[in-house]
């Protein structure tokens, strides 16, 4: 791996030693500096646009030229004549001012060549075809070489360090909520330009009197080609592998019209490729974004999914998935616009894993536990949405969505406890999810507006839990007398006798069913005035009503067939749950926002009449108060692509109806759980300083994020171990103590020439309390990641992306500390051959270092494309995955009890060859 570098490092140098500065400053006729003018110099041999400069706010701007080489230099701005000039380079650097002469006339110098990068307010233009060089096959391999856009290792569009929260097609939104299926599918050959919209709102109408800096959406520009036509690729794929044939279809087609368009996007595979997973699919929201998610109140609705096994770097030992989906949007006329998106994912996966499990303080008398554990899961899911917007006019817009999520789960797990022995276990669920919501806008006049936000949820929940575990029924004495030669009772006997189980089976089949019923209702009116163009006041009225039902049964399967009704020994403790939950706010707010040179001041507080009701076992519980939360939020706008941004809310944050249930609950084999009736609310201060600088004189892009929030009175668990055993049951509690977590993370970008380097740190701080046999125990966390990157983008030569990432974790839990030291190198080379052939493979190594034990693996994967031209129709992939064969990859977990590596197996070595027709 050495070599590979080294040759890099020649190859960087070599490019940054043949460059040659030219540098000055574009004015007006005046001698006012131009910001955001426009300056490339065009190669006269190769009339290929070598080097492009946007000017800073002082008018600089900065090319690296080739030396010896003549260019021609073109400096443009809107509402100026363009400047053209022809410059010979030396072997030195060159000096040249440019004064532009303002002309509205249209006789102005053609421009023939695009500006790669041009920034109109806060909508930043990429031409994508000044950063390909025809190794680009999708979206988001265009993306990874656009300054200041970032892939994340999920998949995920990231700008300025937020996540993009829309994608759009020529306008139309493409599958709204999630971009993952926009970086892998898109074609990147159809792909003309990518806006970057910043302070993106969904209604124009709000635009001037919302805060909007932390939505950002991306526009893609088809190319004139691609529209009123079918375009994309269907992939069809064979293979071998040691453990049998393999095979892949994956159609990805779309149509796009000034009225219409369609997607349609196919996978299946037995190769491990994933278009999205379970995870990805329960976190698509559509879009969906609460009415009061800015009201101070925050209530967790609780999730009763399964506890899938989530896969490791989307790797498993065995994963075959099905996956279709659909979008569309039609406008039949100016005033109507129909979309909607159709998915459906059908998964089976099989799961090995060994895992080590180093428990909170020794002294607590848990023992450390190891596993071994194989696991088959089955998930077939569906997803839809709709949506209507109607805009008669510029002053009415009518939208309304509907999506709902219906899947059928199934988790069969075999795990080995050197502590508790052999488990078998059994998950299954039909959860079904229906979300709807309402938005009416209305401007009454230029200094009046109003909006009206309902948003309705619907959600059933029955997940079914089994587990099978050894009993030996001859041993059910507790082998407390010294006379008796009979062995120590089983590792479940305890729990069992706690549960009123028959100790006398062969083995404990334990079961349990839970029925979750929820019904939300999430609304709010607001009304705006536009004092002025420096202020305006928002008043906002609006409610949460929220209700759940949780049921649940323990029940024991006997060996003869028959059902026994768990009798929990616990005095006041049922093995039932019948508890109806009821929430309701009732808030008015106010905001207050004004402007003054570079600040935008914006205060708030809202009145909140809160209500909270659990009824269960004939007994109700009541909590019902009012309380005033305070917010602020102040952005200072440094220069036009730098600002500075702080905030502070105080939230109420309420809990689910799990929590409150009093009646026995088994969360897994080793956890009972018994609810708190008598819960209240927790408060929680929030602080955030973020900032962001975009300089396009020298591409450097920056942002830095700071995050702090105190929580008091949390709800936390308190939790009994069984003596000499990891089986646990816990209950929640309002801790009365103070939790912090503070959290860093930042990037510095910057380019030189035909490089991009750049650094992103992470740091994460948290610190929490909890009760472990009747003790306090205090975890304390910090975490530190560093990820230098070094780029190349030229069109010319091979291409490479140098990545190094280093974390280090300490945990101390209780009386336990643990050092987690993670090295994470890692390599991507691309290059095109002879114009035909497509070169690419990536490596990546990883060591990890838990306290005295060192572990290490590393990846190789590998693909050569061939297509004759670069429209032709047909292209030819031999791709390589885990080419070194390796076996199983690991990974560090840290918990509130404990801290875990695991070991877990992946697919072996497969070699496929795929056929894609391009239409």
């Amino acid at each position: 791996m050495k070599h590979i570098f080294t040759l890099l490092f020649l190859i960087v140098a070599s490019t940054t030693f043949a460059q040659v500065k030219y540098e000055g400053v574009v004015t007006d006729s005046s001698g006012e500096p131009l910001e955001f003018a426009n300056v490339i110099a065009i190669n006269k041999e190769s009339k290929v646009l070598e080097s492009y400069a946007v000017t800073n706010d002082a008018g600089k701007y900065k090319l690296s030229l080739g030396k010896n080489t003549t260019y021609s230099i073109q400096v443009s701005y809107i509402g100026f004549t363009t400047f053209e000039i022809e410059v010979t380079t030396t072997e030195e650097a060159l000096s040249k001012n440019f004064s532009l002469v303002e002309d509205n006339t249209l006789d102005e110098v053609e421009l023939v060549y695009e500006m790669p990068v041009t920034i109109s307010g806060d909508t930043i233009t990429y031409n994508a075809d000044s950063f390909k060089n025809g190794t680009e096959r999708k979206l988001g391999d265009v993306l990874k070489k656009l300054p200041g856009v970032e892939v994340n290792d999920d998949g995920e569009i990231e700008v300025e360090g937020k996540t993009v929260g829309k994608v759009m097609v020529d306008g139309k939104d493409f599958f709204d909520g999630d971009s993952k299926l926009a970086t892998k599918n898109i074609p990147a050959n159809a792909i003309d330009k990518v806006q970057v919209l910043k302070n993106y709102s969904n209604n124009s109408q709000l635009s001037g009197v919302t805060n909007n800096q932390d939505n950002v959406a991306i526009n893609i520009k088809l190319k004139e080609g691609k529209k009123n036509f079918w375009f994309g690729t269907v992939t069809a794929g064979v293979g071998d592998s040691p453990d049998g044939e393999l095979y892949l279809a994956q159609p990805k087609l779309f149509y796009y019209s000034p009225k219409k368009s369609i997607n349609v996007i196919g996978d299946i595979n037995n190769i491990g490729e994933l278009a999205l997973s379970r995870r990805d699919i329960f976190n698509f929201g559509g879009g969906f974004q609460q009415p009061s998610q800015q009201s101070g109140t925050n209530i967790n609705l609780g999730s009763n999914d399964l506890s899938f096994r989530q896969l490791q770097n989307n790797q498993a030992k065995s994963l075959n998935t099905k996956f279709g989906a659909a979008n569309f949007s039609y406008s039949p006329n100016s005033a109507l616009d129909l979309s909607g998106f159709g998915i459906f994912s059908s998964s089976r996966i099989e799961l090995q894993e060994n895992s080590s499990v180093l428990y909170t303080n020794p002294d607590f008398g848990i023992p450390d536990e190891f596993t071994q554990s194989n696991t088959k899961q089955k998930s077939d899911l569906g997803l839809i949405k709709l949506s209507t917007k109607y805009k008669p006019n510029p002053n009415n817009q009518l939208d309304y969505d509907i999506i709902g999520r219906m899947s059928k789960d199934e988790q069969i797990n075999g795990t080995f406890s050197n502590v508790v022995g052999s488990v078998n276990q059994l998950e299954d669920a039909t959860p079904f999810r229906l979300n709807q919501n309402l938005n009416y806008y209305y401007t009454l006049d230029e200094t009046n507006i109003f909006a009206l936000s309902i948003q309705h949820l619907l959600q059933n929940e029955d997940p079914f839990y089994n587990a099978l575990l050894e009993n030996d029924p001859t041993n059910n004495d507790n082998g407390t007398d010294p006379n008796d030669m009979l062995p120590d009772e089983d590792p479940y006997d305890a729990t069992a006798e706690d549960l009123g189980f028959d100790r006398t089976q062969v083995n404990y089949n334990v079961n349990q069913e839970k029925f979750v019923k929820t019904n939300q209702l999430d609304a709010k009116l607001d009304y705006w005035n536009i004092l002025n163009k420096k202020s305006d006041i928002n008043f906002t009225l609006g409610t949460i009503f929220s209700n759940q039902q949780f049921d649940s049964d323990i029940f024991q399967t006997l060996d003869n067939g028959n059902e026994l009704d768990s009798s929990p020994s616990i005095t006041g403790i049922s093995d039932v749950n019948d508890i109806k939950y009821t929430f309701s706010d009732v808030y008015l707010g106010m905001h207050y926002r004004y402007k003054t040179g570079k600040f935008t001041i914006s205060p708030g507080l809202s009145a909140h009449a809160y209500g909270v009701k659990n009824n269960q076992f004939n007994t109700e519980t009541t909590d019902n108060f009012f309380r005033l939360l305070p917010d602020l939020n102040v952005r200072v706008q440094l220069k036009t692509s730098e600002n500075l941004n702080f905030s502070y809310r105080m939230q109420t944050q309420f809990t689910d109806v799990n929590q409150f249930a009093r009646g026995l609950v088994l969360n897994n084999y080793n956890s009972t759980f018994i609810g708190n009736a008598n819960l209240e609310n927790s408060l929680s201060h929030n602080l955030n300083l973020s900032y962001f600088s975009f300089n396009m004189f020298n591409y450097t892009n920056v942002f830095a994020f700071l995050n702090y929030s105190k929580n008091i009175d949390n709800v936390r668990t308190q939790s009994i171990f069984q003596p000499g055993s990891v089986i646990r049951s816990s209950t929640p509690f309002n801790s009365g103590l103070e939790d912090e977590t503070f959290t860093a993370s930042g990037r510095f970008q910057r380019r030189f020439g035909k490089l991009q380097a750049s650094i992103r740190g992470n740091f994460n701080y948290s610190k929490f309390n909890q009760f472990i046999n009747n003790r306090l125990s205090v975890n304390k966390n910090f975490s530190q990641t560093y990820t230098p990157t070094l780029r190349s983008n030229f069109r010319e030569a091979p291409n490479f992306e140098l990545s190094y990432k280093y974390t280090t974790s300490d945990n101390n839990q209780g009386d336990r500390t643990t050092k987690i030291i993670t090295n994470a190198p890692s390599i991507e080379f691309d290059a095109l051959i002879f114009k035909k052939f497509t070169f690419r493979t990536d490596y990546g190594y990883t060591k990890q270092t838990v306290g005295d034990n060192t572990n290490s693996f590393g990846l190789w994967n590998a693909n050569l494309m061939y297509r004759k031209e670069n429209d032709s129709k047909w292209e030819y992939e031999i791709k390589a995955t885990n080419i070194l064969d390796v076996d199983s990859n690991l990974t560090n977990n840290v918990g509130g009890f404990s801290v875990s590596t695991s070991e877990y197996f992946i697919q072996p070595r497969f070699l496929t060859f795929r056929a894609i027709y391009n239409l």
